[in-house]
């Protein structure tokens, strides 16, 4: 069976293997041709790529509901990628009883953009319960994942939601990204490894409008927010090729810690999140917001000294944008944070 899905010799592998080569080459017909009869074989690293080709239109016409076929025998096979972009098609298809199992499965491994319609669907409570520290936690974990969209919307959401749940939701957002661990491990260890060797990887892109409502107006009271509830999208993802096959999988090793480094950018933002009589205070709020912001994770931290006080700022960035949106990431979990010119 190891020889049936990894080895080089496999015909099947070896024509999936030749389809990406054309593909990362941009001879998209040629590719769909190396992956056509292998998918009809059963080959769920190639009906993974036939679907992508046939959602983004290359090397065939566009054709969703093609795509949606090819998704589904890919899945249906155990392909995770698959997995995940079977779901997101239902749900854009408004399908989303159907969608439902599957977001939640690649939610529970860390799929950000379905992390991203589950948020939103527990803050609107439109397709699931209402639950606003389930649905903070959701979108803070997509936003971990870069998705920009992801940001802002949580930005949206601490209108709404009160301060003491955002906190809540923080911790169980960190409790998430144990799980994800675990689940991805115990995934990738089963029967079927992730697709590394024949598919195309898919990016990770944010939805085409936001999902969150447009905030109340200033006369409505706080502790009754009635946010109207809007349809999410997500953005067909694009595909990319990827490296030649091997033997066997992967073996994942945790990353090591990162160390903060200064950007190669211009010094002219810091963000400031603390001033302190006691040095060793403004330490540890920096180790503290460091393991829980996943935002300040490669940035370089500043005690500077003003007199009797020590400031805790971080850095650096080029511009006040920049400086801003990591700002926004360090207040919705729950800490403050002002924008410094340098």
């Amino acid at each position: 069976m190891a020889s049936a899905v990894f080895g080089l010799t496999s015909p099947a592998l070896a024509d999936v293997k030749d389809g990406v080569d054309a593909w990362g080459r941009g001879d998209y017909k040629a590719a769909i041709a190396e992956w056509r009869g292998p998918a009809s074989a059963g080959d769920a690293d190639a009906q993974f790529n036939m679907a992508q080709a046939y959602k983004l239109g290359r090397g065939v016409p566009m054709d969703l509901a093609t795509a949606e076929k090819y998704y589904k025998k890919a899945a249906d096979q155990g392909h995770l990628q698959a997995s995940d972009n079977y779901g997101l098609i239902l749900f854009q298809n408004k399908r989303r009883e159907d969608a439902l199992p599957y977001l939640q499965a690649s939610a529970n491994r860390g799929e950000p953009r379905a992390q991203y319609v589950l948020g939103t669907g527990h803050f609107n409570g439109d397709f699931v319960e209402k639950d606003w520290v389930k649905a903070y936690a959701l979108m803070t974990r997509a936003s971990a994942a870069g998705l920009p969209q992801a940001t802002s919307n949580m930005a949206q959401m601490d209108k709404y939601i009160p301060l003491n749940q955002r906190r809540t939701a923080i911790q169980l957002a960190s409790q998430m990204e144990e799980n994800e661990k675990r689940v991805r491990t115990a995934q990738v260890g089963g029967l079927r490894p992730p697709p590394s060797s024949g598919a195309i990887q898919t990016a990770q892109l944010p939805a085409s409008r936001p999902a969150i409502p447009i905030p109340a107006p200033a006369s409505a009271p706080v502790t009754t927010p009635k946010p109207a509830p809007v349809a999410s999208a997500v953005v067909p993802p694009v595909v990319q090729p990827v490296p030649a096959p091997v033997a066997a999988p992967p073996v994942t090793k945790p990353a090591p810690a990162p160390t903060p480094v200064r950007a190669a950018a211009a010094d002219n933002w810091r963000v400031q999140l603390g001033a302190f009589g006691d040095r060793n205070k403004a330490k540890a709020l920096w180790n503290n917001l460091e393991k829980r912001v996943s935002a300040l994770d490669k940035l370089q931290p500043y005690l500077v000294a003003a007199g009797k006080i020590t400031r805790l700022q971080a850095g650096p960035f080029a511009t006040k944008a920049q400086a801003s949106k990591v700002c926004g990431t360090v207040k919705a979990s729950g800490n403050d944070c002002i924008v410094k010119a340098r």
